[in-house]
């Protein structure tokens, strides 16, 4: 049940207790108590608000910065991963990835020249850093599953004889 509850809420965050018990046949209770525990353990970090800003005129940049990097004797990739999460609040997300770069950071700016500012003098300047590579988000069309982007108009014309 933990599974199917988990699946619901990553799917809408808002639904309530009482709706997944009718959804899953248990208590709303049950449910409750289950939610709970998952947030106490962590395993729920929280719940948040998919919002397609280019609707609401924020003029932000997104970025994703791939970074290679040095691992650190006996602390591998976690402690430059674990120093850019704490020194860079402004960063939104720190991933390990494969390929030809080893680190993903995601970050959000007020113009292309903030981001390449952040990269140039906080990113870049780290002693375990080889290279970087930034790359400018110019629309996202779906986003943790959901689709962003308005479906575009048909703009054929109307022809009646």
């Amino acid at each position: 049940m933990e599974k199917q509850i988990l699946e619901i809420l990553a799917e809408n965050g808002r639904m309530s207790a009482e709706e997944i018990a009718v959804m899953l046949g248990a208590s709303k209770t049950e449910i409750a108590e289950k939610i709970a525990e998952l947030e106490k353990h962590k395993v729920i970090f929280g719940y948040k608000a998919l919002i397609d800003w280019e609707q609401v005129d924020k003029e932000n940049v997104s970025s994703l910065i791939e970074l290679k990097v040095t691992p650190q004797m006996g602390e591998g990739f976690d402690q430059i991963a674990n120093r850019i999460i704490t020194e860079y609040p402004e960063v939104n997300s720190v991933s390990l990835i494969s390929g030809g770069y080893d680190i993903l950071v995601e970050l959000e700016g007020k113009s292309m020249k903030e981001v390449a500012l952040f990269v140039a003098r906080k990113i870049a300047p780290m002693d375990c850093v080889l290279s970087t590579a930034t790359h400018f988000v110019l629309k996202s069309y779906k986003k943790d599953g959901v689709v962003l982007a308005n479906k575009p108009e048909d703009e054929r014309r109307v022809i009646s004889l």
